[in-house]
């Protein structure tokens, strides 16, 4: 679900330049993306984590040459209910807060109020990448509320008291909370500095170095036009 508004709306104007190309584009999070690369039931396979050992040992199985396309970078920001008083929170804190070691925002400087957990399942890339960015591979709280997709997050966090979550930074809005992570904001100048410490790249998975009509839609996305389009929806180009 991070990269789709990506691909949602190049796949439209591909298609608008392409009459004769008919391109569909599905969510589900990244492991269901690259699944379907592995078992052939789609094209391209959009993941927001790079694709595991075992991943690549299934598809070798089955005949599949994995190949990555990194189609943009991303920032996962750290989101909390916009009544929240906190200013910034470490990755410690982060950590803590989602191991179930800190349950309450007055451990962190903020309000004596109970700490709602929200995070993505493990399906999810986002996920992924959270786990091994900030909580170092540690189990999950396991009265975390977990939701299907960015969105979800989001607006679970912006109805919920207390609630804190994290999105890609094409998610944040302004019914949502961003909150600097060891002193730094994400956003596109960090991600690029590399000073942010949550930062991805974002990536289109195809069975071998893409070719034909698969091979001109990723040009697309890479193209100034397309990059461009990747800026629009809130994450960061590669070029």
């Amino acid at each position: 679900t991070t990269v789709l508004p990506i691909a949602q709306p190049c796949a439209e104007i591909f298609m608008d330049q392409n009459p004769e190309v008919d391109i569909s584009v599905q969510g589900g999070g990244s492991g269901v993306g690259v699944a379907s690369i592995i078992d052939g039931t789609c094209d391209i396979g959009n993941s927001s984590r790079p694709i595991k050992e075992e991943e690549v040992v299934t598809a070798q199985e089955k005949g599949v040459d994995i190949f990555e396309n990194i189609v943009a970078r991303d920032a996962i920001a750290v989101i909390v209910n916009p009544a929240n008083t906190i200013t910034g929170l470490t990755l410690e804190n982060i950590k803590a807060i989602y191991t179930g070691e800190i349950s309450n925002w007055s451990e962190v400087g903020g309000a004596n109020q109970t700490i709602v957990v929200v995070s993505r399942d493990s399906a999810s890339g986002t996920f992924e990448a959270f786990n091994e960015l900030a909580l170092k591979k540690e189990r999950l709280r396991p009265d975390s509320l977990l939701q299907a997709s960015n969105s979800a997050v989001a607006t679970t966090v912006a109805n919920t008291p207390g609630a804190i979550g994290y999105v890609g930074l094409g998610y944040v809005t302004d019914r949502i909370k961003a909150v600097p992570v060891n002193g730094i904001m994400a956003s596109k100048e960090t991600v690029n500095s590399g000073t942010y410490p949550l930062a991805r790249p974002l990536f289109m998975y195809t069975n071998g170095e893409p070719t034909g009509i698969v091979k001109e839609f990723i040009d697309f996305v890479m193209s100034e036009e397309g990059q461009k389009l990747v800026e629009e929806n809130g994450f960061i180009s590669v070029q």
